[in-house]
């Protein structure tokens, strides 16, 4: 929704995220990290992807980051790298994305979904710990990963993970495709599990011009490993030791990242602070509470506010208000995963994972994005006020 369209009585409207604000600050920079790759003529990988690895690997404090075409591949690169294949299965949330299970069939294996903690709405290690109990010993043997979500910035609960991962001997891969710079108990998303994939999907935190990826790991093999399945499983021009895939990022996007990666610490604080007043602002108004609710925030969290997501039970009909009022708003997710027709093969039924698809009902996402303007977040709340009068 461009922001520079008048919505009724002159008033322009809110959108969810305006990336063009972001853009005027930095063009710049912007235009001349796209002018060096021009002039270097390396479109697909080559120095400045080269660079960004260093510079993101460095920024979580993994030992590798390589670089890949999108957070779907990075995912996928991450399970495959690590060893899961055909014949395996893997936990992982209901309420994500659909690359967050969808990954797991392109490595061959088999998604197994898990209920949510009706607070954070990640993946409930409660839940984990009593489906792995609960499966019979064939079952349990076949379990070869664990994938938790970190969402819309939050980390999942990993010192949980962690010790569930090691006490039934699973891999554990971070799906932080919503989480750059988050932390649990002062450790950065990517740098917990045995890899981790990032999304720089436009929309995320740090952000690219088009599709781009990162995995991040402090294992060598699974590191070399993945530089040799995102080019055709090429260690060398010309030798193909395995069937990868063309996975590789483009030099443009990650010049671009580089120049974004140096303000991505900025940019999630003032995220942080848009947070904090929504929070304030909700509660000086009285509106938390019965059918509308703030997501949870663990202690141990350092969470980047990637989205703002609140809960109603009326959510249909405050998105319509929203909207009738100029003010954008998104529902991550309509409908849990393991309910999509793509899964019917899974044998999931509704009502078997509540908490997500509860979830899926009330969820809300509200304007969201470093360049938010503070009246505009008192404009977003006075109109939800508005409505629960």
């Amino acid at each position: 929704m461009p922001t520079n369209v008048q919505f009724k009585d002159g008033i322009a409207p809110i959108p969810l995220l305006d990336l063009n604000r972001q853009y005027q600050l930095i063009r710049d920079d912007v235009l001349s990290a796209i002018e060096r790759v021009c002039s270097s003529q390396q479109f697909v990988l080559g120095q400045e992807v080269d660079a960004l690895e260093r510079e993101l690997a460095a920024y979580v404090g993994a030992a590798h980051a390589i670089g890949c075409a999108s957070g779907t591949d990075a995912l996928w690169l991450s399970l495959a790298a690590a060893g899961v294949g055909p014949g395996d299965r893997v936990i992982t949330t209901p309420f994500s994305f659909f690359a967050s299970a969808s990954s797991i069939v392109r490595a061959g294996a088999q998604p197994i979904f898990v209920d949510v903690d009706p607070g954070s709405l990640n993946l409930s290690p409660a839940r984990v710990r009593s489906a792995l109990g609960n499966a019979r010993n064939g079952e349990r043997s076949g379990i070869r990963a664990l994938v938790p979500v970190h969402l819309y910035g939050q980390c999942a609960d990993m010192t949980a993970f962690e010790q569930i991962a090691a006490e039934f001997g699973l891999l554990l891969i971070e799906d932080a495709a919503q989480a750059i710079g988050a932390r649990w108990d002062q450790r950065a998303a990517g740098s917990i599990g045995v890899a981790a994939a990032f999304s720089f999907y436009p929309t995320k935190n740090l952000s690219a011009y088009g599709e781009a990826g990162m995995v991040t790991t402090n294992d060598t093999q699974i590191a070399s490993r993945i530089r040799r399945l995102r080019n055709h499983g090429s260690p060398e021009r010309y030798l193909h030791t395995e069937f990868g895939w063309n996975a590789r990022m483009d030099g443009i996007q990650a010049a671009v990242l580089r120049v974004k990666l140096k303000h991505v610490d900025q940019w999630n604080r003032s995220r942080r602070k848009h947070r904090e007043t929504y929070d304030r602002l909700f509660q000086s108004a009285g509106l938390f509470g019965g059918t509308l609710r703030r997501l949870e925030i663990s202690t141990q969290a350092f969470e980047v506010s990637h989205q703002y997501v609140i809960r109603s039970q009326r959510r249909d009909q405050l998105r319509a208000f929203l909207t009738s009022r100029g003010i954008a708003t998104e529902v991550y997710y309509p409908l849990p995963l393991h309910l999509q027709p793509v899964f019917s093969y899974l044998g999931y039924k509704e009502g078997d994972l509540p908490e997500a698809e509860r979830a899926s009902k009330e969820v809300l996402a509200l304007p969201m994005f470093p360049e938010l303007r503070e009246e505009e977040i008192e404009r977003v709340v006075r109109a939800i006020a508005e409505f629960y009068r």
